[in-house]
């Protein structure tokens, strides 16, 4: 006689978009055209480009091979590796290259924000930031615009750091003046109490020499509201979500302090690396610890919209033209800094997608 026990129950349906034979993924980001570009941080993987579009079935390096190959004599018009790609409903599509292979101090002059002409597939501008706002900590990690204020638009990075003060990162693109805010503050820093748990498993720095350390790191995902004023975001070895006023953000002459007291507390949502807000005001975030994917509507309610054992470290959201939800899942909890050394991730790494009937929220 067979005996038939409950099991742990999945739902949410999934199409697969790609498969990933060569480095891990991090980022990607569907154009309004229905584009798809990818990114390759260099994390100790044979990384070829560290920027990259798929075509049919082909990963091409984007804008061009010469672009992604770093150039020491030229560090602000090559890219380094890059941890970011978003493309903004309006022509182009902005990467984020941290200059910090292997999660270094970033290069001198190499960490920066470049926006592509996807017309002309050309560089159009290219944002460099001053030793005030890149610290020898800095991990820049992900980014949001909203091109409704000031003439040229704001943008809002996120401060992953694992070793220094987190935060987020406020670009004024038409001066290309940028500043730090709520740098080192509670809500941007990792969670001391948080001790993450994947696959039903402790996740800690486990080093080749039998060290090992908690996992710690800072503001990671970033999402911005449909009106554009308020800026949700969260650490990365943290459950918790916070959100701030974009204006508060922006005005300098609101000291730190007070800037603190603005920021508002959501609750827990699960441990999440992406963000990406819908036009209808959903925030869509990430599970990594129980292989989900939430939605936060605007009354602050939630719901677990996907739960899959496929989803191992759901990265990275983007919301295309077509009403669905993309994301890399790329197993990074299993890479060998985890596992003193040793490789555990098995590929494909993929590029996942699913219906969601809501379109992406506008930024302009």
């Amino acid at each position: 006689m067979k005996f038939m026990l409950p099991m742990e129950k999945y739902f949410g349906k999934f199409e697969l978009v790609h498969s990933f034979y060569g480095a891990m993924p991090t980022g990607v980001t569907v154009s309004e055209t229905g584009r798809i570009f990818v990114c390759f941080p260099k994390w100790g993987d044979d990384v070829k480009f560290t920027v990259a579009e798929i075509v049919g079935n082909q990963l091409r390096p984007y804008p061009n091979l010469e672009t992604n190959l770093a150039n020491p004599a030229n560090v602000a018009m090559s890219f380094i590796s890059v941890q970011s790609v978003v493309a903004d409903g309006r022509g182009t599509l902005w990467v984020l290259d941290t200059a910090a292979p292997n999660f270094s101090e970033p290069i001198k002059g190499g960490a920066k924000l470049v926006a592509v002409d996807l017309q002309t597939n050309r560089i159009r501008n290219v944002y460099t930031f001053t030793e005030e706002v890149i610290l020898p900590t800095t991990y820049l990690n992900d980014v949001r615009f909203d091109f409704r204020v000031g003439k040229a638009g704001y943008a809002y990075i996120t401060d992953s750091s694992s070793k220094g003060p987190g935060a987020i990162i406020v670009v004024d693109l038409e001066t290309g003046n940028a500043f730090r805010r709520l740098s080192g503050a509670p809500p941007t820093s990792p969670d001391p109490y948080f001790l993450p748990k994947v696959e039903g498993k402790i996740l800690m720095n486990r080093n080749k020499d039998g060290s090992i350390s908690p996992f710690r790191l800072a503001s990671d995902g970033i999402a911005i509201s449909v009106d554009g004023k308020t800026l949700f975001f969260c650490p990365l070895t943290s459950r918790h979500l916070f959100s701030i006023s974009t204006e508060a953000l922006r005005d300098r002459r609101i000291h730190e302090t007070d800037l603190l007291s603005l920021v508002e507390y959501w609750g827990e949502k699960g441990a999440s690396d992406g963000m990406i807000t819908g036009a209808k005001g959903n925030v869509y975030a990430g599970d990594y610890e129980n292989n989900s994917i939430r939605k936060i509507m605007p009354n602050g309610n939630m719901e677990t919209i996907a739960h899959d054992p496929r989803l191992l470290w759901p990265d990275t959201f983007s919301i295309g033209p077509d009403q669905y939800l993309y994301m890399i899942v790329n197993q990074l909890h299993r890479q060998g800094r985890f596992h003193y050394g040793r490789d555990l991730r098995e590929k494909p790494y993929s590029l996942l997608r699913m219906n969601i009937n809501d379109l992406p929220a506008p930024s302009f």
